[in-house]
């Protein structure tokens, strides 16, 4: 499936019915889950809900278990005086999962949502099979440039609103190749989408948060589960050598490169990326 007919098939509403659980006090989580299986957790960045995922994830559904949540704060999800912290969310994640009964699972994230991932890596590892990291907002001696992104886009936001914001993302995250070929309608499909799936109010706080936590490349180090970073080849923060340099820091990481990619590996190229996670986790899964 290309990405123009991923859009095509794109459906953004809930159910009338909102499956939620409880993961600690005052949070309720929406959640969707899909299929049989292993279980595959994405973990959405700040940009983005569960509905989005349906489109992106049609092949995987087919032989795994795939789970996508709103996170506390964003989407269906219960609405909180403050954005959680990253160890709240964490937190939230974990109790998403006991509700499930998954007892372990791979975690799917991308950009901002792969420093959720690498916490709970760190502190469950128990309940983390493997990491799949498109995007990866992390570097080889820290994440200076992805809090410097994040704080233009805040101040873009803050000053101008949620289209000049759209305005300023696409070209940074969209890859070259899906610009071109997406044209004018790409773009303008793709807006719909975005002012659709956030408020002002909930990527303000998500960007916020982002500005937060630990920027050692030391703690990549520290997690044991195997790890595959998928980087599109014209991604924003990596370069693929520097991607292939960035696997070597976990104990048991490799690098996809995606051509034509852009930071959001999976918006441009939705077969390849599902290819690429099916492959890890039926890798992973035969050495269990």
């Amino acid at each position: 499936m290309s990405a123009a007919e991923a859009l095509e098939q794109l459906d953004l509403q809930y159910p009338e019915e909102l499956p939620r659980v409880t993961t600690r006090e005052g949070v309720e989580l929406y959640y969707e889950s899909r299929g049989e299986g292993p279980a595959l957790t994405l973990l959405n960045n700040f940009f983005i809900t569960s509905p989005l995922w349906r489109a992106f994830t049609q092949d995987l559904v087919r032989d795994f278990r795939v789970v996508s949540y709103d996170l506390a704060n964003h989407g269906q999800s219960s609405k909180l005086d403050k954005e959680p912290t990253w160890e709240e969310h964490a937190a939230d994640l974990i109790g998403l999962l006991d509700a499930l009964e998954i007892e372990s699972t791979y975690l799917v994230a991308t950009s901002a949502s792969t420093q959720l991932a690498r916490d709970v890596a760190l502190a469950h590892p128990d309940r983390v099979k493997g990491l799949v990291l498109a995007g990866p907002v992390f570097g080889l001696t820290g994440m200076r440039r992805h809090r410097q992104l994040n704080r233009a886009w805040l101040l873009t936001l803050k000053n101008h609103g949620m289209a000049a914001l759209y305005g300023h993302i696409y070209p940074e995250v969209i890859s070259g190749e899906m610009n071109e070929e997406g044209g004018t309608p790409g773009f303008l499909g793709f807006r719909e989408a975005f002012l659709a799936m956030s408020t002002p109010e909930e990527l303000a706080n998500g960007l916020a948060l982002v500005q937060e936590g630990d920027t050692s490349p030391e703690l990549l180090s520290r997690i044991t589960a195997p790890t595959v970073v998928v980087l599109g080849d014209d991604d924003i923060l990596l370069t693929p050598s520097r991607g292939h340099e960035l696997a070597k820091l976990f104990a048991n990481g490799r690098c996809e490169i995606m051509t034509n990619a852009g930071h959001v590996p999976f918006l441009d190229d939705p077969e390849t990326f599902q290819s690429i996670v099916r492959r890890f986790v039926e890798e992973t899964e035969a050495h269990v």
